[in-house]
């Protein structure tokens, strides 16, 4: 679920500035607060070399094709140029 926008937050909280100026503070609708839960232990973070293996031999092959475009393209110019 989304967190709520910033502009209803806004509308809440005007309401209840206007409430308390009025003398209605039983109109209030208290902002819900999650309490971060301090028993939680943060997972491990896993080893990003062993889980994105096939990572760096492609970009090592986009490399090689790119290489090899580019110079195309300059032998291309001189011979066309």
């Amino acid at each position: 679920m989304p967190n709520k926008s910033r502009r209803s937050k806004a509308k809440q909280q005007a309401r209840a500035a206007k409430a308390m100026q009025q003398g209605h503070p039983q109109q209030l609708r208290p902002i819900a607060v999650k309490p971060q839960s301090l028993d939680r232990i943060p997972p491990e973070v896993e080893d990003s070399t062993s889980r994105y293996q096939y990572v760096m031999p492609e970009v090592k092959h986009i490399a090689i094709l790119a290489g090899s475009i580019i110079l195309i393209l300059i032998i291309l110019s001189f011979v066309l140029g």
